[in-house]
């Protein structure tokens, strides 16, 4: 579940990035499709992440492990990019999108760098 919902997570602002980029009405609209399309998919693997992972994070590590505080911050930080892209998504429905392509170039790196953090943290557990 962690893997597809970060393949979404990689993939939706670039679609974003495409969108941002588009001038034609007739792919501009395919790909707000399928921007959509995702979202929708994604989100309930968001939510059944956020379930197993709370029910194995109380099942099997002590509260005490300070490393897990950081990764949780950086857990809610993905959610609430996730509902940013909600956002973002509902401006290009609304083709009020204000931001450019390179914006959302680096805005597609966000979940790239929580996904290395995380995974550090998971393996190195530094403190």
């Amino acid at each position: 579940m962690v893997v597809s919902w970060f393949a979404g997570l990689f993939y939706l602002p670039r679609l974003f990035v495409n969108l941002a980029m588009e001038e034609n009405d007739a792919a501009y609209n395919r790909l707000l499709l399928m921007a959509n399309k995702l979202y929708r998919f994604v989100s309930p693997i968001m939510w059944l992440t956020l379930i197993t992972g709370i029910w194995l994070w109380l099942a099997y590590f002590p509260l005490s492990m300070n490393w897990m505080w950081l990764k949780l911050i950086l857990v809610v930080g993905l959610v609430g990019y996730h509902h940013v892209c909600k956002r973002l998504l509902r401006g290009f429905e609304a083709r009020q999108n204000t931001k450019s392509h390179v914006w959302f170039r680096w805005f597609n790196e966000v979940p790239v760098i929580v996904l290395l953090l995380v995974v550090l943290l998971v393996v190195l557990k530094p403190f």
